[in-house]
């Protein structure tokens, strides 16, 4: 018995005729630029945040907050705005969302306070949840099957770069200019995109009909959001605190009512039987697991070369650029690999090689030379590499065409959830490890200065600059519990890649063939209309 299975058009709904070679790499370019904009939005920041720290007085869970309010917002409300571009059309949605994030960024510039830059990224982060779906979504839906792991290989490669490049960007305005310049440039960059946009980029939409599920929209976000205030929180008030014990609490409850909604209404935001397919469950858990590493390296990273080695912003970003010169061909090389080997073996292989280049960061101290962290970039950006495509491929290649809308969606939610959780567990457990290792060290000092030394690796510096003998005492003991705390998120975040990299050699679907089965039975399933013809 075989099926015959109706493919959706390379452009469906578009009216447009089939694309040549030229205008898909303008297509591909335009979207790339996109995504770099929208994941630079994090590690931009992270490279500014001390100067900001600084000059905004900012206590270290605020500047969690600050790097979080995008990245949660984010997260919450991708899977609704990937529906609203499936609905309404995707070039549409990310013109939109290309001036919110451009607004948003413009705002942050122009913040004088905390409470107003939170807010500020806040508005950005809607507009990169306009953005970010359609990214993707754009790509598998006007390249032809045989070009789509290529061009789909090079988009996930931009993904992981893109953190790297955005650091760059911003270690280099800094030398000559403030910490708003950084948003300024962002603006610049979505006004840019906003043009290429317009230029290459024709509008697509799904040939079915899209549910935009209201009820699951806000179940989901409401989810998010109350396990990251938690997770954010609990380094600060402790992790029996009412607030962190409700607000996990309360995410997790919602995170039930989600599932449970979406099982029973007739237009889920995101079916959760999607998930029983193992291209689907294990490339979304490989994404997730890899992001919340990757932004938790860079969030303790870029503070650890400015901090501890004294390294300007531009110098830091510069000594991370050996992780983006190696992921960015491994990304591409992993295209060809995943379709012959597998996601099981090619994306679990870099799972576990990425774990490896964590534990290497976590031997990094005060006194560890740059070659060091050179090798632990190598290992770790090869194994990002290996493992991010097959993941991204494996998700989208686990959906038929009428539902790569929904495939592109939980992609990039499952990436912005990882940021989000990366950003609050390991910027946490850092903050947990830090506070420990310094407690020891605070005799002696005013009530005050003490608990700014516990409040940032930053203050303390600037503490101990006020005190003479005794501040090159604190400013050691600070550089060296920066490390403990860098130490001790690092080896969790192993753990979890190591979990992530032995799930996936375990369910990870094989050879092509074995995913294009799964495929057919989801097909099938998901659209009880179409029956076999033998």
């Amino acid at each position: 018995m075989t099926a015959t299975i109706e493919r959706a058009r390379p452009e469906a709904g578009s009216g447009r005729p089939a694309l040549t070679n030229r205008q898909r790499t303008g297509v591909l370019a335009a979207m790339c630029l996109a995504l770099v904009l929208v994941v630079a939005g994090v590690s931009m920041l992270a490279v500014g945040l001390p100067d900001i720290a600084t000059h905004l007085g900012l206590s270290q869970t605020s500047q969690t907050w600050v790097a979080d309010s995008y990245a949660l917002v984010l997260a919450s409300l991708l899977l609704v705005a990937g529906a609203i571009g499936d609905r309404y059309g995707r070039r549409g949605a990310l013109l939109v969302g290309l001036v919110l994030f451009g607004g948003g960024a413009a705002l942050s510039a122009m913040a004088q306070s905390g409470g107003a830059l939170i807010a500020a990224r806040a508005v950005t982060g809607v507009g990169g949840a306009l953005i970010m779906p359609g990214t993707l979504s754009t790509i598998t839906s006007v390249f032809p099957p045989e070009e789509r792991a290529r061009a789909v290989g090079i988009w996930a490669g931009f993904a992981g770069a893109g953190g790297t490049l955005g650091m760059l960007a911003a270690g280099w305005m800094l030398g000559p200019f403030s910490w708003p310049s950084i948003f300024v440039v962002t603006s610049v960059g979505a006004a840019v995109t906003f043009v290429a946009t317009l230029a290459f980029v024709p509008s697509t939409r799904s040939e079915e009909h899209v549910g935009l599920d209201p009820l699951g929209a806000v179940l989901s976000a409401a989810a998010i959001g109350g396990v990251v205030l938690g997770i954010i929180e609990a380094p600060n008030r402790g992790w029996t605190d009412p607030l962190t014990v409700v607000s996990i609490s309360l995410g997790l409850v919602l995170a039930a009512a989600f599932v449970w909604w979406e099982l029973r209404t007739d237009h889920p935001l995101l079916d959760p039987r999607l998930f029983r397919h193992r291209g689907f469950a294990t490339g979304s858990a490989s994404m997730l697991v890899l992001f919340l590493a990757m932004f938790g390296v860079f969030l303790v990273l870029l503070q650890y070369l400015q901090l501890v080695h004294g390294y300007g912003a531009l110098k830091s970003a510069a000594a991370l650029l050996p992780l983006t010169f190696v992921m960015l061909p491994i990304s591409t090389i992993a295209a060809p690999l995943s379709e012959r080997y597998g996601q099981r073996l090619v994306g679990g292989a870099g799972l576990a090689i990425s774990a490896v280049g964590l534990l290497l960061v976590a031997t990094l101290d005060a006194h560890s030379g740059f070659a060091v962290l050179v090798v632990a970039e190598l290992v770790l950006g090869s194994g990002v590499g290996l493992a991010m495509t097959p993941a991204t491929n494996a998700i989208v290649s686990s959906l038929p065409p009428a539902k790569q809308g929904v495939a592109s969606a939980v992609n990039d939610t499952t990436r912005e959830i990882g940021t989000a959780l990366g950003i609050a567990i390991l910027g946490s457990t850092f903050d947990t490890g830090y506070r420990s290792a310094l407690n020891g060290h605070l005799d002696g000092l005013s009530a005050s200065a003490a608990a700014q030394a516990k409040e940032a690796p930053g203050l303390a510096l600037r503490v101990a600059a006020d005190l003479g003998d005794r501040g090159h005492a604190l400013a050691a003991a600070a550089q060296d519990a920066f490390a403990s705390g860098m130490r001790l998120a690092m080896i969790l975040g192993a753990v979890l890649l190591g979990g992530a990299a032995l799930y996936t050699m375990l369910q990870g679907p094989g050879r092509q063939e074995e995913l294009l089965d799964d495929v057919l039975d989801l097909e099938l399933e998901l659209v009880p209309e179409l029956t076999p013809t033998p």
